[in-house]
């Protein structure tokens, strides 16, 4: 049997020639150095060394707020790419390819690679109806929230600012908890937000109309204000839900198109990931005992 190794391809929007390929950089020996020593090297594919420093380097595309498990990503990606490139170089696939839409040569070839050795067939309209009836409830019109707000503006790096404004907020939760109706008057007084003109009306917000970290928030509150406040990038928001609307159920003719679009991803994920693992018997990879699974 096949030992099944810890490498995997990072869900994007790109395709997995680019991804393989977008982390190269022509200045490979670039990185930290010890005192004009080579950089330390624990991981291998096949006879080729990846080493810290081409880790290191890589680690900016792989931002993590756990400095190990950006480096345990950047090792991963790095091998990744060179399975594909062997194999790639092994089916003499390189003369074939042909760029398309700026890709370079090595891109091309890692993307003809997958089109042929991994051909996904697009769900059935029956899986596409099984999945639908197995998740109905879930497979619903986005929520929306009518929002106002006032922002107290701090910037990320200024701790005495951030916790300047999150007092200030708290003070503001106070006076509106005693004085619901004043929240127009204290948006157009203190709020940084352009909103402010509208008393800090949002309006309508669905998942995706503004930043993640206010979102995540924002969505887990119940109507009425909030009794702490919403930090975001931009500093402090003292917020108020107006109303939330659920979504209504969507019909399997509304839903049958995105199932699809997911089917179908799920099964080129699992695709990848045995040909990684079949590709990493066939060259060896050594060293993935010094990175986290």
């Amino acid at each position: 049997m096949s030992r099944e190794i810890p490498l995997t391809v990072i869900d994007s929007g790109e395709s997995v020639a680019r991804e393989a390929h977008a982390h190269h950089h022509d200045h490979a020996g670039e990185g930290p150095r010890g005192l004009g020593a080579p950089p330390p090297c624990y991981l291998h594919v096949g006879d080729t060394a990846i080493d810290e420093a081409q880790i290191a380097q890589e680690m900016q595309h792989h931002r993590d707020a756990d400095p190990r498990r950006a480096r345990n990503a950047a090792a991963r990606a790095l091998v990744v790419r060179e399975l594909l490139r062997r194999e790639s170089e092994r089916l003499h696939i390189d003369a074939e390819a042909e760029a398309i839409d700026g890709e370079t040569a090595e891109e091309a070839a890692i993307r003809v690679l997958i089109e042929r050795e991994m051909p996904v067939p697009a769900p059935s309209a029956e899986a596409c109806r099984h999945y639908f009836e197995q998740n109905a409830q879930r497979l619903r019109h986005p929520d929306r929230l009518r929002v106002r707000h006032i922002l107290l503006a701090a910037a990320p790096e200024d701790v005495d600012a951030r916790l300047a404004a999150r007092t200030h907020g708290e003070q503001l939760i106070g006076e509106l908890r005693a004085h619901p109706e004043r929240f127009t008057e204290l948006a157009m007084r203190h709020s940084a937000c352009p909103s402010r003109d509208d008393g800090g009306e949002l309006g309508w917000i669905e998942r995706g109309d503004t930043v993640p970290e206010f979102e995540r928030q924002l969505f887990m509150l119940a109507p009425g204000l909030a009794g702490l406040t919403v930090e975001t990038r931009y500093g402090h928001h003292v917020v108020c839900v107006d109303e939330i609307e659920r979504g209504a159920a969507l019909a399997f003719a509304q839903a049958e198109s995105k199932i699809a679009a997911y089917l179908e991803t799920q099964v080129r994920q699992n695709a990848i990931q045995q040909y990684l693992n079949l590709l990493s018997e066939r060259y060896g990879v050594r060293g993935l005992e010094h990175f986290d699974a």
